[in-house]
Order: structure tokens, then C-alpha cells, then sequence
């Protein structure tokens, strides 16, 4: 009977032995000749890619993975891990989709996709921080069968000022990087960088990376293999970011507004680029194209698949480029749009001139939107709503908006099978209210919410001040909350001295740089708030950064409140107040004595 035991044990283990194998696959890298390959278990694996976007909503994984599998994208790529990383993963598996995890380092300074100034010379525990994410990353995640390599890092050397910092960088780099290579002789490493601003620091203080990570639109594609070759690098590379050219790479202007590829050259140039620009060339293991989401900003007519939900351009380009198949329902094509371009007030009616065509002949509803391009970021993404009369048979009007300058207007129509074709314009607008603005930030609707349920905040609570060691802040605690699934919890785990926790926008800046929001025409700010102690004073308000700064809050106010064990609301009456710039959208401030304790906020909002 042992002898039984023993034998059924050992079967079971070399069982489980073989499994825990199969399902950790293994990656590894191999040159024939002047090609190179990247193999899963042995066999060539040629990256169709695309960037993920849609890693909030978990609900629908299974959707999107089935999407991307008809699309015959078989990788995708994230930028950081977060909570719903271990979903996502088991989702790709599910599907046969791998992905490149990506660890997110911080920006030297503000630049393309991120609000950060942080310090590679001096900031010694922020670095240590970011080494102990990535190892913990590497540890949590190496044995996923999904997982296809590890992108470390997106554009740092191009959003970061001094050569002396990109060094410093660069070191850290390798320290992370080979500190990777003990942990999992599974994985290739790749690091990120916008078209070859990392290639000489690469090669010189980064030996550990196996992959170069290259973003790159437009036909600079081509050229990246070239570029290579000139540094004499004997390694390859991934376009690790593709698409139709950029704004920031575009010359041709109007009114100071950048001229917006059309659909068909959006098309094109992922369709044919990558047959082009991409697949033939012997280093190139192949692409991620930019981006596999949906939105309502600036950047999702440019380069996302799909925009408010409809399918675009992109997302067919990607199907003929991985598989070679026509599109099922074409986009409606628009073949003319054109406004007066002319300065005309606010308020005025303009005539529209449009040319639509459908290929399948479907019902067709338009929309008109616009959107200006200079102030704070989150202004020059927006793209709001005009209000329009007529229809195609007769001719289209819109109204212009209550701004002042250029302004960016976008014709879109959608079909019935769900396709959005999108052509833009510009004209000039003059209002006298608008142009006396000093600070250009959106403009908001009320009620405006800072905080309600921890999605899409509007500010960060990144301004940490006092004995900010000892705090924490959850934006989604669901421990205890007023109204729907979570809270905001602040934890002062110390027995003495004061802290302080603001939601900033931009978030980590403290006035240097344009933010905030104009929350004009609001009455009241009011929250809710309890404590896990009694009688916990604070004082509790918005409006934080001074006037010494080149950016400061427009108004400040505050309450002094005592927070009790239960839910109670607290209100701040806005009389005459200034919300044209509002940067600090929440702020509170307290002490302890002889406790810590933790204080609960729900449902910040302007009304």
C-alpha cells in the first residue's frame, strides 16, 4: 500500500511538474542570419500588437479580447500594473493574446503624458520605490503564461532635461534591469523611448536590455532599422507605438492649429506602413499600434480605434494589416468639409459645407464638436458639443461657442453598423468676456463632483504635507462610505504632529505649471465626512496654492469642523467667489494628540 502511495504521489508531482512548465512560457530570442526572431516555446512569434486602453473595465475583457483576436492582434501592450493587472492576464491567456507588461519610471520633468518633475540625481527613496515596484512586479507576474516581455519605462529620456539626469536614469535602468535578468530567465527585457533618444544611452549604460522599445508614427517607421545600423547596433527592436504622424510632428497649420491627417491617410498608414515600414525589415520584431481604446478628447479622432464607442478608420486598418481583410462596413467617407474662415463673434451662425458618401448606403446622423488648442492640457484636450440646425439635404449651421481665438471644429458621422468618420476644420472666434480670461482651463458643468465613487478624478491627492509619513490616502476605500461603492480614506497612523492632503490639478505640482478648472456659476462646495474618532478637528476646504506662484487657485476657502463618529455634510457658501481657476479641488488639514485615526470623505462637489 505505501509502495502504491508513494508511486501515486510521484505521478502526481511529475503531473503538476509538466503543468507548472506548459504553463509558464518561456520567450527567448534568436538570430538567423540578419533576422531576428522572438520565439514562444520554440516557435516564431510575430508581434501584431496594440496598445490596451481599455484596462478599467474588466467586465468586458472577454469582449475586448475577442475583438482584438478578430482584429489578429496577438499581443498587447500596458505602460504600468495596477489592480486589475492579474484579470487582464488571465484574460489575454484565455483568448491566446500575450502582453508586454509594462513598469512604469517617472518623468525627469512635465512632459507628453504625464504631469512629473522627478529627480534621478537626488531622489534616492522615489528610486528605491520604483526598483522595489518593478522587482515585486517581476516576482508577482514572471510565471503568467501571458506575459511575452517587460517594458521598462516609456519615453524618460525625452521627458527628462540635463544629460546628467538621462545618465543617472540610465544607471538606475540597469539596475533594475539586471536585477530582472536573476529574478527570470524567462522574459526578454525591452525599455521605451520615443523614436532613438534612448539608443546611445541604451548602449552605453544599458547592456541588460535585450529589446529596444521604439515609438514611432508615421514613415519614420522606416527609417528605424537605419538608425540602427548607423550606431552599428546589433540588437532588435519592437515599435513598441504606431500610427498615422502625430500632431507634434505635423508643419502644416491653420489659425496656429495643426492640420489633422484625414481618414483615409489614417487608414493607410497603418494599413499599408506596415507592410511598408514594419514587416520587412530583418531587426523589426514588429509592432504595437496606437491606440486600442475609445475616447471623447483631442487624441481620439487622431489615433484611437474607436471614438465615444464607434468604430474608426484605425480599427479597420488594423484588421487588413494583420490578416489581410477588407473592412465589413466602411466608414462614411467625408469627402469635403469646410467652414468661413473668417473671424466671426460668438454666437454666430457659420454655414457648413459637407460632402458625405457611404459605401453601403446607411442612415447616417451627424454631430459637430470643437476644440481649442492653446491654455492648460486637460483644455486643449476637450472637445465640446456645438449646437448646429438644419441637415445634410439642406445644409448644416453651427453656432459658434462663447471663446475667444482659434478654434478647431470637427464634423463627425456615424452609420448604423456603428463606423464614426470624422473630418476637422478651423476658423477664428472673438468674444470680449472670454478673451479677458487670464487663466485658460476647461470650463466645467455643474454639479461639478471631486470626488464621487474614485473614478475619473478630476484632481490627484498627491500634495502630501506635515509628517506625511504617516499618511495614507485610499481614494477607493470601500471600508465605509456615505453614498455608492467607495470613499476617500485618510489614515494619520502617529500619536503626535500635524499632516496635511490636497487633490491637485496637475497632480505633484504646486504652481509652476497651468491647471485646474473654471467652476464658474457654482453656489455652494459641500462634502461628507466622519472619523473613526470622535472630535477629530481639521480644517477642510479647496484653494491651496498662493499667488507668489505663476499659477495659483483664483479663490480660497475654508471651514474649521469637528468630524465625528457618524456621516455628517458640511457646506461652504460661495459668495462672490473667483472659481475661474480652481487647481486645489479639495484640501484638509489636521492634527492628533495622543491618537492616530482615520477620516472618511464622500461626495465633493460644486453646485
Amino acid at each position: 500500500m505505501a509502495n502504491r502511495l508513494t508511486y501515486f504521489l510521484s505521478i502526481l508531482f511529475l503531473f503538476y511538474s509538466v503543468e507548472m512548465v506548459h504553463l509558464q512560457a518561456q520567450v527567448t530570442l534568436e538570430k538567423q542570419g540578419e533576422e531576428w526572431k522572438i520565439l514562444v516555446d520554440g516557435k516564431p512569434f510575430e508581434i501584431k500588437g496594440a496598445t490596451f486602453g481599455y484596462d478599467r473595465y474588466t467586465e468586458n475583457y472577454d469582449t475586448y479580447f475577442k475583438e482584438l483576436h478578430y482584429l489578429g492582434v496577438n499581443t498587447i501592450r500596458t505602460w504600468a500594473t495596477g489592480e486589475n493587472t492579474q484579470l487582464l492576464l488571465d484574460a489575454a491567456d484565455k483568448h491566446g493574446i500575450k502582453i508586454m507588461m509594462g513598469i512604469w519610471m517617472r518623468h525627469g520633468r512635465p512632459g507628453m503624458e504625464d504631469d512629473d518633475s522627478f529627480n534621478y540625481l537626488n531622489d534616492e527613496e522615489g528610486k528605491q520605490d520604483m526598483y522595489e515596484n518593478a522587482i515585486n512586479t517581476v516576482k508577482q507576474f514572471k510565471d503568467h503564461p501571458a506575459v511575452l516581455t517587460w517594458g521598462i519605462g516609456n519615453e524618460v529620456y525625452l521627458n527628462t532635461a540635463t544629460d546628467e539626469e538621462k545618465e543617472a536614469y540610465s544607471k538606475f535602468l540597469e539596475k533594475v534591469c539586471s536585477e530582472i535578468k536573476t529574478i527570470d530567465k524567462n522574459h526578454p527585457i525591452t525599455s521605451v523611448e520615443a523614436w532613438t533618444f534612448g539608443l546611445d544611452w541604451w548602449e552605453k549604460h544599458v547592456p541588460s536590455l535585450d529589446i529596444y522599445g521604439l515609438n514611432s508614427y508615421g514613415a519614420g517607421a522606416g527609417f528605424l532599422a537605419e538608425e540602427l545600423k548607423k550606431r552599428n547596433i546589433d540588437k532588435p527592436y519592437i515599435i513598441t507605438e504606431f500610427g498615422v504622424t502625430g500632431e507634434w510632428d505635423i508643419k502644416e497649420e491653420t489659425n496656429g492649429i495643426k492640420k489633422e491627417p484625414t481618414d483615409k491617410q489614417k487608414y493607410e498608414a497603418i494599413a499599408e506602413g506596415y507592410k511598408n515600414w514594419i514587416s520587412n525589415k530583418s531587426a523589426c520584431l514588429g509592432v504595437y499600434v496606437f491606440h486600442y481604446a475609445s475616447g471623447d478628447k483631442f487624441i481620439a479622432p487622431w489615433l484611437f480605434t474607436h471614438f465615444k464607442g464607434k468604430k474608426r478608420p484605425q480599427y479597420w486598418a488594423i484588421r487588413e494589416a494583420y490578416t489581410g481583410n477588407k473592412p465589413e462596413n466602411k466608414v462614411p467617407e467625408i469627402n469635403a468639409f469646410s467652414i468661413p474662415d473668417e473671424k466671426k463673434n460668438s454666437g454666430t451662425w457659420i454655414p457648413v459645407k459637407l460632402d458625405v458618401s457611404d459605401p453601403e448606403n446607411e442612415e447616417l446622423h451627424f454631430e459637430f464638436y470643437y476644440n481649442q488648442r492653446t491654455g492648460s492640457r486637460k483644455r486643449r484636450d476637450q472637445m465640446l458639443p456645438l449646437t448646429f440646425r438644419g441637415d445634410y439635404s439642406k445644409g448644416f449651421e453651427i453656432q459658434l461657442p462663447k471663446v475667444d481665438g482659434a478654434i478647431k471644429v470637427y464634423a463627425v458621422v456615424n452609420d448604423s453598423y456603428g463606423n464614426a468618420g470624422i473630418a476637422s476644420g478651423t476658423t477664428l472666434v472673438s468674444d470680449e468676456e472670454a478673451s479677458k480670461r487670464k487663466f485658460l482651463v476647461p470650463k466645467v458643468s455643474l454639479p461639478f463632483y471631486v470626488y464621487q465613487d474614485g473614478n475619473d478624478l478630476p484632481y490627484a491627492p498627491s500634495g502630501y504635507m506635515g509628517n506625511y509619513k504617516k499618511l495614507s490616502v485610499d481614494a477607493k476605500s470601500t471600508e465605509d462610505v456615505h453614498s455608492g461603492k467607495t470613499s476617500i480614506k485618510i489614515t494619520y497612523d502617529a500619536i503626535e504632529g500635524w499632516y496635511g492632503v490636497a487633490f491637485m490639478d496637475p497632480a505633484n505640482d504646486w504652481g509652476d505649471i497651468l491647471g485646474g478648472y473654471d467652476i464658474t456659476g457654482a453656489k455652494t462646495f459641500s462634502f461628507w465626512a466622519k472619523s473613526s474618532e470622535s472630535n477629530v478637528e481639521a480644517t477642510v476646504g479647496f484653494g491651496l496654492i498662493d499667488k507668489d506662484k505663476p499659477f495659483p487657485d483664483s479663490s480660497k476657502e475654508s471651514l474649521k469642523i469637528v468630524i465625528g463618529k457618524k456621516w455628517k455634510k458640511y457646506t461652504i457658501k460661495l459668495k462672490k467667489t473667483d472659481l475661474s481657476c480652481i487647481r486645489t479641488g479639495f484640501a484638509l488639514f489636521s492634527s492628533t494628540d495622543g491618537f492616530a485615526h482615520d477620516i472618511y470623505i464622500d461626495d465633493i462637489v460644486f453646485e
